[in-house]
């Protein structure tokens, strides 16, 4: 699977599981762990949109469990999921 497409397929589940409540949404972010490393090294751009990705996706699974209020912190994975896919296109 290339980095694209890699990309593109955690922007697909985040966007599906924003809509869920939390006890199917932490499912779909823990799948994403492994979408998100890295399989070989990268230009240092890519290593670092990639690496706020993780960290912004990490941010909504802790909101999740935790529950307290996931208000931003959806758009902030997405985008940050986006700038690693418009980096790797």
């Amino acid at each position: 699977m290339t980095e694209s497409e890699r990309a593109a397929k955690v922007i697909d589940a985040l966007k599906a599981a924003e809509c869920e409540p939390a006890q199917i949404a932490l499912p779909i972010l823990n799948e994403l762990v492994g979408l998100v490393q890295a399989d070989r090294e990268q230009p240092l751009e890519i290593e670092e949109a990639r690496s706020s990705a993780f960290l912004a996706i990490c941010e909504v699974g802790k909101a999740l469990h935790r529950g307290t209020p996931t208000d931003g912190l959806w758009a902030s994975a997405i985008a940050a999921t986006e700038r690693w896919m418009s980096l790797v296109r």
